[in-house]
């Protein structure tokens, strides 16, 4: 199953893992700002961070150097113990900030929702591949598909946990529309979304109708609408060129929430200015595109699948991330990749970007 020839390495994308090595180290600089105090330079949330990046690095070629097909078939299994994991959660998950999200495995708290990201392509391309006897799917193949997606995304809302839930809703969208379910079913799907908005709305948690309204405009600067205010100040007055490494005010002095987390870009934008965000988006747009370029190489209807499902989340997470920072979306919670703290959505994604490789690898890899 596991097993590494010199030719793995002939074929492997050093462009895609320098990126991502890239936008890696740069995450770790901005959480060594977002967490710098005078009196403790290096807190326990960095060393955390460092200690992410360089295991995440070791399941990224893991991941590369197992077969993608196997490695796919377990994954299409692992999502039943994914499954059972988020109704564990439920029941017996941490408690933090309000949602029940997390597993506490005594050095980190574990959160099952990111296996859901990183699993789900496995399962839908296996899945679909199972299912191919006749060459063309009817709209009964789709449904335990779909099924599988509105479970999975329901006991992610019902933490709750808003953002992930957009996520792989999104992701998988995207993955059964690439398998070829009929158009209808999109125009029904809005049909039953318009009619059913108002129950969604009504569904929804207090502080998550916040984020909606903040979003509309509506809220007061020192309550509702205070992240965003302080996001924008951040970015806005970063400038040019920012005010400088560890200089960031909005970030030195606390105004700005969640600094480490959902908001590391607002610091990055404070310190380094346009310059330095337009830095780090070319690093992503290049990483994204890169990714895409060998998508469209990849011959094997499941393997493009697949593929396009692991990239399709950390797209996903990346856009949202940035448009939430910046005021263009409402506030879900959403990490960005490689750059926010985090163990858990650290170690998906680079799981996911490793077996991208690896199935890049195998379009020339001699038996594969």
């Amino acid at each position: 199953m596991f097993s590494i020839d010199r030719r793995y390495f002939r074929y492997f994308d050093w462009v895609s893992f320098s990126l991502t090595l890239i936008i890696s180290l740069l995450g770790l600089v901005f959480v060594f700002s977002a967490t710098y105090k005078p009196e403790q330079p290096y807190s326990v949330f960095f060393k955390k961070q460092i200690f992410g990046v360089i295991s995440g690095f070791v399941i990224y070629f893991v991941f590369c150097f197992i077969d993608y097909r196997r490695l796919c078939r377990l994954g299409y299994f692992v999502y039943f113990a994914v499954i059972a994991l988020l109704l564990f959660t439920m029941i017996k998950g941490h408690i933090g900030m309000g949602a029940k999200r997390w597993i506490d495995l005594v050095i980190f708290k574990f959160q099952p929702s990111e296996l859901a990201k990183l699993f789900f392509p496995a399962f839908i391309a296996h899945y679909f591949e199972t299912e191919r006897e006749s060459g063309v799917y009817r709209f009964k193949d789709f449904i335990p598909a779909l099924c599988i997606l509105g479970l999975s995304t329901l006991l992610i809302l019902k933490q709750p946990d808003l953002g992930t839930a957009i996520i792989l809703l999104g992701a998988g969208i995207i993955l059964i529309w690439m398998a070829g379910i009929p158009r209808k079913f999109f125009i029904i799907s809005f049909l039953v979304f318009l009619i059913s908005a108002p129950i969604t709305w009504r569904s929804l948690k207090d502080y998550q109708k916040k984020r909606v309204l903040v979003f509309l405009g509506y809220g007061d600067n020192r309550n509702e609408r205070y992240q965003i205010e302080q996001s924008k100040i951040a970015i806005g007055s970063g400038g040019i060129t920012g005010k400088g490494f560890l200089e960031g005010t909005q970030n030195k002095y606390m105004f700005l929430p969640e600094s480490r987390t959902d908001f590391i870009f607002s610091v990055l934008a404070e310190e380094w200015g346009f310059i330095g965000t337009s830095f780090t988006l070319i690093l992503f747009l290049s990483l994204f595109l890169r990714l895409f370029f060998m998508v469209t190489t990849i011959h094997n209807l499941f393997a493009r699948l697949l593929a396009l499902g692991l990239i399709a989340h950390i797209v996903l997470s990346t856009i949202i991330n940035i448009c939430m920072v910046i005021g263009l979306m409402p506030i879900v919670g959403i990490p960005l990749p490689l750059m926010s703290y985090g163990i858990s959505h650290l170690w998906t994604t680079y799981a996911s970007l490793g077996w991208i490789n690896g199935i890049g690898i195998s379009r020339f890899y001699v038996g594969k």
